[in-house]
């Protein structure tokens, strides 16, 4: 393959994975703007306001509900939390929508192998228990009273109390309000989508698979002592830090691992990952500021690398752990075909015009002045559209 074509078939991979993702986004940004619009903050603290075992059940039921990807969890579960919500319930949707997905487990049964999807729905709720656990033996209470606090100035919600939500869901101008909310999800977020999605092309396409075995120290031997697990379980989040394509996208990526001899651990925490990477925690820090990114991010990364060793020695203790096997690459998807995604897909994008159109004109959100990181943000979405234009320019030259 030449670099021209190379060029093109990145720019590809990087449309198609979006493409294959772009209804999830849109179904999760409807959830949660209706959530801020409808839901007043009465009913949710009586639903989810404390951290006891209804208000996580129900919050982690609402979550395998939702079935989002990560950027359209991330907006519904500030909006579950400005509304008052609990933390831990919080984190238990954040957790549950973006692993217990009844389609993320039919794209690991594709891709891997039964004991796969077992962990990931296993692993799920032990995320939940041990985030639990991790967060009630820590609790910041000020920390994240300031980043509820912070998310609800950044979109308003401290002044949007809803006296009668049925007469709201009735009328014109709730739906007006919720389109605006709609819109402005996606323009909090789409710089950071076009860059992970562009980069998630890039590696796709350029990068060799000899240098994930190289990264995973202990690729291919079969007794792994525990501290070879322990650190090819740290480098699995390190490994979707840099390959960020978002849990579905990953499959493939977890399946080329596994068939080149990383561990069971490995490739879990690897695919547990995509709420440690940095696009996700850029929009956190949007949401809740610094601080409460970071001790999410920090509370996140303890408790996936532990699910996925205990995941890993309860399967070697069963005798279960899957064995190798060959694995496609992400390149080799067919993204673009008349299917159920398809559809979902023009439904949301008559339903992203409608709301473009109902929204009002007055649709300006948060801070307006440049700053260093907006411009280090602005010059990244420059390029990434660049290279996306360019290579699909090159594709047609070199066909």
């Amino acid at each position: 393959m030449n670099a021209v074509n190379a060029w093109h078939d990145a720019s590809m991979t990087t449309l198609g994975l979006f493409w294959t993702a772009f209804w999830a986004f849109g179904l999760g940004y409807l959830i949660s703007s209706m959530i801020q619009v409808f839901v007043t903050q009465e009913r949710m603290k009586s639903s989810m306001g404390k951290s006891g075992i209804k208000d996580i059940s129900l919050a982690t039921f609402f979550g395998f509900l939702s079935s989002s990807c990560s950027f359209a969890a991330l907006s519904t579960t500030r909006a579950l939390f400005t509304k008052g919500a609990g933390f831990v319930p919080a984190l238990a949707f954040l957790l549950s929508s973006t692993n217990l997905v009844v389609e993320l487990g039919i794209v690991i049964a594709l891709f891997l192998s039964w004991q796969f999807v077992v962990a990931e729905y296993v692993g799920g709720l032990m995320l939940i228990l041990l985030m639990w656990l991790a967060v009630t033996l820590s609790y910041p209470k000020e920390m994240i009273e300031n980043g509820r606090k912070h998310a609800a100035q950044k979109t308003g919600d401290e002044k949007t109390e809803i006296p009668d939500w049925r007469q709201l869901i009735k009328s014109l101008e709730g739906w007006r309000q919720v389109a605006e909310r709609y819109i402005m999800e996606w323009q909090m977020v789409w710089k950071d989508v076009t860059i992970g999605f562009t980069v998630a092309g890039i590696i796709a396409v350029f990068v060799p698979k000899s240098f994930f075995q190289a990264l995973f120290a202990g690729t291919g031997v079969e007794s792994l002592s525990f501290f070879d697990l322990l650190l090819q379980t740290l480098v699995g989040p390190l490994a979707a830090f840099f390959t960020f394509i978002g849990s579905m996208g990953n499959i493939p990526l977890a399946a080329v691992l596994f068939s080149n001899g990383v561990s069971f651990a490995g490739v879990m925490a690897f695919i547990f990952s995509d709420l440690v990477v940095f696009p996700v925690l850029r929009i956190q820090a949007q949401y809740y500021g610094w601080k409460l990114a970071l001790y999410i991010l920090s509370i996140l990364l303890i408790v996936l690398v532990s699910t996925a060793l205990l995941i890993h020695y309860s399967f070697d203790l069963l005798n279960i752990l899957p064995t190798g096997l060959e694995a496609s690459s992400v390149t080799d998807r067919q993204f673009f075909k008349l299917d159920y995604k398809f559809l979902l897909n023009i439904l949301f994008i008559g339903l992203s015009f409608a709301a473009f159109t109902l929204r009002r004109r007055k649709h300006s959100h948060g801070e307006s002045k440049m700053n260093w990181s907006k411009l280090i943000l602005n010059t990244f979405v420059t390029i990434s559209l660049l290279w996306l234009a360019g290579g699909l320019i090159a594709g047609s030259f070199s066909s």
